[in-house]
């Protein structure tokens, strides 16, 4: 612009705005270390960054250029105020200088939550967490968001999960996590056996119910997925259908009415690893990987029969019980109990676990984890029965009982008398003596899962192997699991005949 004045031309130049920004950084806010990177310094026009100075405390920085942004570069910061000021030179000397300037917190430390124990007295639910929290103003309880109030929290949960997940966040961004494991305590019981075909045979299932009425036992245990690979009642999870595991022997719901209708708990016992229907259909078909083989790659048999053994390290096996546990957990069933939850047992060098990464103990633990995980949201707890030598030896079917327990409700040791071979736990005849193998493998099972959530609740030997069991013997176990520690039991006679069990009325 030229502007005459008294016979003199006089050129007027005009200041120019760079339009300088900072932006990922708010006047007076809070930002963690590694947040600092995150900053970035701006202009209208990206050719004037190179004459953009930046300074952290009065101290220049080094800084880099990417796509029309400037942002710091090792710039390490202590806890505490800072300031940054960004300076764009103007051109014309006489005018001054475009600055941006903010005052921040560097914060580095997360929020410090607290959660109280929590327990829940049925996986059915309400679960209330309580906790505290120090430098955050709202935390995550699963996928909940809940308010902080004078640095308390609580709230009231519908479903009851195995580990609840606890998210926090601080305005800084600086977050803290933790899973806690939510502990429901098995209500306890006195059950027996009955398998599918027992509950649809009137002989078999009226003494049962005799036995409940008389205040002898509280629980029935009634197989949904047996040995034999066939599910009970009519199963509409899509795998039992297309393999043809659905038998239908009872009806489901009814049985289950009918059960809680008499006050009594109902569990599903849910024959894992074991399964012929499944082994026969996935050899036949092609998924070979599904089956427990040997190292020739035929199908695992033994003693157990022709594609008896699945391969419990194969996701599509594990998926096919999960399933069926969410099921019978869907239809009302108080507790899943998984039986041959477990490799088969023999020598583990001649096995082959297609797809097995780690230990077999390990596979069987996330197994259960997983199973419990699936469950517990739908109110059912979950058992595992194991072997009476799994106590001191876990190698030989793949059942760690440390290992297990955080993962279960309870774990049900099968310490038959008859299984017991002559000095075990000290005691010449085992088998003779029900009171006193009973007592010490049991006592050693408490040992081992205590402190981790789960309760031992055992099989118990309503059948004569070797030796004639009838009352005295019977109620000679139940002493025996009493005084170890652990009051619940169940009963196991494969022929589901206890008219001579000898239960006493609670």
């Amino acid at each position: 612009m030229l502007l005459l004045v008294a016979g003199t031309v006089t050129t007027i130049v005009h200041s120019r705005d760079v339009s300088l920004a900072v932006t990922d950084l708010a006047e007076g806010g809070s930002i963690t270390p590694a947040g600092v990177q995150r900053v970035a310094i701006t202009t209208a026009d990206p050719a004037d960054l190179d004459h953009v100075s930046v300074q952290v405390d009065g101290q220049p920085v080094e800084v880099n250029h990417d796509g029309g942004r400037m942002t710091l570069v090792g710039v390490d910061l202590a806890e505490g105020d800072h300031t940054l000021s960004a300076t764009a030179p103007n051109p014309l000397p006489w005018m001054p200088d475009e600055t941006v300037e903010r005052t921040f917190t560097i914060d580095g430390t997360p929020p410090a939550v607290a959660v109280e124990p929590a327990e829940a007295t049925s996986p059915r639910g309400p679960l209330t967490v309580r906790g505290t929290v120090d430098g955050a103003d709202t935390i995550l309880l699963g996928d909940r968001e809940v308010p902080v109030r004078d640095g308390r929290f609580e709230a009231s949960l519908d479903a009851v999960p195995a580990q609840l997940k606890v998210r926090s966040a601080d305005r800084a961004g600086n977050t803290a996590q933790q899973d806690v494991a939510i502990k429901v305590t098995h209500p306890g019981m006195r059950a027996v056996h009955l398998s599918a075909t027992a509950w649809a045979t009137p002989e078999l299932r009226d003494p049962v119910l005799a036995l409940a009425r008389e205040h002898r036992i509280d629980t029935v245990q009634l197989d949904i997925k047996d040995e034999s690979g066939e599910i009970g009642y009519d199963s509409q999870v899509p795998l039992a259908r297309q393999i043809g595991a659905s038998r239908g022997y009872y009806d489901a719901r009814a049985a289950l009415d009918q059960l809680h209708g008499m006050g009594l708990r109902v569990v599903g016992r849910l024959v894992a690893f074991r399964d012929p229907v499944l082994g026969r259909a996935s050899w036949e078909s092609g998924a070979r990987d599904r089956v427990t083989q040997d190292t020739g790659g035929a199908a695992w048999s033994a003693h157990y029969g022709e594609y008896a053994f699945t391969n419990f390290a194969n996701t599509e096996v594990r998926d096919y019980n999960i399933a069926i546990a969410k099921e019978a957990a869907g239809l009302g069933f108080d507790d899943v109990l998984y039986d041959y939850v477990r490799r088969p047992d023999g020598p583990i060098g001649r096995m082959v676990f297609p797809g097995l990464t780690g230990t077999p103990e390990q596979s069987i633990t996330d197994f259960l984890r997983d199973s419990r995980a699936a469950v517990r949201p739908l109110g059912a707890y979950l058992g595992a029965s194991v072997f009476g030598i799994a106590a001191h030896s876990p190698g030989d079917v793949a059942q760690d009982i440390p290992g297990m327990s955080p993962h279960v409700d309870y774990v049900a040791p099968m310490v038959y008398p008859s299984h017991w071979g002559p000095g075990e736990y000290g005691v010449d005849n085992p088998n003779a003596k029900p009171y006193d193998i009973v007592r010490a493998s049991v006592a050693n099972f408490v040992d081992l899962t205590r402190g981790t959530g789960a309760v031992v609740i055992p099989w118990l030997q309503a059948f004569s192997l070797g030796h004639h069991y009838g009352p005295g013997e019977i109620q000679a176990q139940v002493a025996a699991t009493r005084d170890a520690g652990a009051p619940s039991f169940l009963l196991w006679n494969a022929a589901c005949a206890y008219g001579g069990a000898g239960l006493e009325p609670a």
